[in-house]
């Protein structure tokens, strides 16, 4: 196999790892990095060769970023561009805009391509190749990128414009389903509270013009059912709802809806905790409609 079908996949979690898995099946050859001794063990029964060092794949032609935070990329980023051979980095994470022009400018002093693609579409979309990508880059960073998107979402991808702006965008989606899963709980509360099953309240719903995926897919997969098993963590969602917002003020915007869901999901932290699944947000805003109800109140004596 050629060498520019050589792809690192750095973090192997719940995403990276079904993003090695898909590339794999696509016939790339990849090698997974993580350092959870435990997820590289996941992805090299999935037939994914691992490495325990980040500095094994440093040179490597493309690379996949699937990492917690902004700080992290930052960290990542100087490893891979310390040999070279890199052609493109695809970063998935849901990252901060500075740091993607940053990274940016430090690849392309190194001869590579940056890319920030956040991706939607969770865990089955990343084992499918049917993410959904929004793509910040340059348009040479974004064509060196094309093999790689094209692989993770089957085509699905928008570049949406220069380094950064994928991250707002993706941020902007999130803020927005943040308040979506707000404002649907809020609803089917009043629903229940009129004695109509929350159920059929969502699906009459979905069905008409305040339909949404939270209503037609999220309520009734993951909070009606008590599951809560979408894999994505209430830390995570409210962690870039608070992000977007403060995205939105250093340009000297002031989104107040959405500045006062992003709240409300750092109430649900408080209460919750970061683990939760991101769909027990209905706990703290209807706690009526969910099996498990309200989570319990510690009192301090």
């Amino acid at each position: 196999m050629s060498n520019n079908r050589h792809v690192a996949v750095i973090g192997l979690g719940s995403m990276g790892g079904a993003m090695a898995t898909t590339l794999h099946s696509a016939g790339w050859e990849v090698t997974g990095f993580d350092p959870s001794e435990a997820a590289r063990d996941a992805a090299a029964e999935a037939g994914i060769s691992t490495t325990a060092e980040l500095q094994d794949l440093a040179g490597t032609p493309f690379v996949v970023l699937s990492l917690p935070s902004a700080a992290i990329v930052e960290a990542t980023v100087p490893v891979l561009l310390s040999a070279p051979g890199t052609i493109a980095i695809v970063d998935t994470t849901t990252s901060e805009p500075a740091t993607s022009k940053s990274m940016d400018i430090l690849a392309e002093s190194k001869g590579a391509a940056f890319i920030d693609a956040p991706v939607s579409g969770g865990r089955e979309g990343a084992a499918n190749g049917s993410l959904s990508a929004f793509v910040g880059a340059s348009g040479t960073a974004a064509e060196a990128a094309r093999p790689v998107l094209e692989a993770l979402t089957g085509g699905s991808y928008a570049h949406i414009g220069g380094p950064g702006s994928g991250n707002v965008v993706k941020l902007l989606n999130n803020v927005l389903a943040a308040a979506n899963l707000v404002s649907v709980g809020e609803a089917l509360g009043v629903a229940k509270a009129y004695g109509i099953d929350p159920a059929v309240a969502a699906a009459s719903i979905s069905n008409a013009s305040g339909g949404s995926k939270v209503s037609a897919n999220m309520y009734p997969n993951w909070v009606l059912s008590g599951t809560h098993d979408s894999g994505f963590s209430l830390g995570l969602m409210a962690r870039d709802a608070a992000l977007a917002i403060d995205v939105a003020r250093q340009i000297g915007e002031q989104p107040e809806l959405l500045a006062a869901a992003a709240s409300q999901w750092q109430e649900a932290l408080a209460a919750l905790g970061p683990a939760a699944d991101f769909t027990e947000i209905a706990r703290t805003v209807a706690p009526a409609i969910t099996p498990a109800g309200a989570p319990h109140k510690t009192t301090v004596a």
